[in-house]
């Protein structure tokens, strides 16, 4: 049990182990050190959940068949093209992108697709190409655009080549039952008062109740479904 979890959590230990080295030999260095990550730890603590329920929100909302039709395999040039698209306007840091696109990869985007938003993320975000024109100069951000791009293309079409579908998390079967969501949940309470023998509200939020007593009314079940805004109401057989 101790030899799993410490290879469960290695990376964080070596980790904290490399900071400790660090601050034993320099005492300023490591430190600085523990400043920056705190910072970046408090800047995700901030970001992620808003990340979270966006991305949530967007799993609900968006079909699969869409995002097989505009980023799956089949859809080639214009599943490149609105890749770039997507990764140069999003906003936030890269580590934002990352829930996003293990949603996009669960729903059909394709491993090529999914590289390109990633890389154009990182490095040719619109923000960042207007900053790098104005202290660089308009030639020089766009050689190293169209270089960029040109690289990100070539990148992509290896990674495709390279990792299998198979190689990526597999998101967990959804539980049978009726089940919410609760970080897409904005405890609007419609599913409370409709249905209130089996939906309760706690905390702001939506809970099943017990239901292995009550006989589940279907058609009102689905009423309620039906009503809910974020669509966070799921029921599967």
């Amino acid at each position: 049990m101790v030899l799993q979890k410490i290879k469960d959590n290695l990376f964080f230990i070596l980790v904290v182990l490399t900071y400790i080295v660090v601050t034993i030999f320099n005492p300023s260095m490591g430190l600085a050190s523990v400043q920056n990550s705190s910072y970046y730890i408090k800047e995700m603590l901030m970001i992620m959940p808003v990340i979270f329920v966006l991305t949530a929100l967007l799993d609900l909302w968006v079909p699969k068949e869409k995002i097989m039709q505009y980023l799956g395999k089949d859809a080639k040039a214009k599943g490149v093209f609105l890749s770039f698209v997507i990764g140069s306007i999003s906003a936030g840091p890269i580590y934002a992108a990352f829930p996003m696109c293990v949603m996009l990869h669960k729903k059909g985007a394709s491993i090529r697709n999914i590289v390109i938003i990633l890389s154009s993320w990182a490095v040719i975000k619109v923000p960042m190409l207007l900053n790098e024109a104005k202290f660089l100069g308009p030639q020089f951000m766009a050689v190293r655009w169209i270089l960029t791009v040109l690289a990100i293309l070539i990148f992509s079409w290896i990674s495709d080549k390279v990792i299998k579908d198979s190689d990526l998390p597999v998101a967990d079967e959804k539980p049978a039952g009726i089940t919410v969501n609760q970080n897409a949940c904005m405890g609007c309470t419609l599913c409370a008062k409709n249905y209130p023998e089996l939906f309760e509200m706690r905390n702001n939020k939506a809970y099943v109740k017990d239901y292995s007593n009550l006989e589940i009314d279907e058609e009102k079940l689905q009423k309620v479904i039906e009503l809910c805004p974020v669509k966070a109401i799921e029921y599967n057989k």
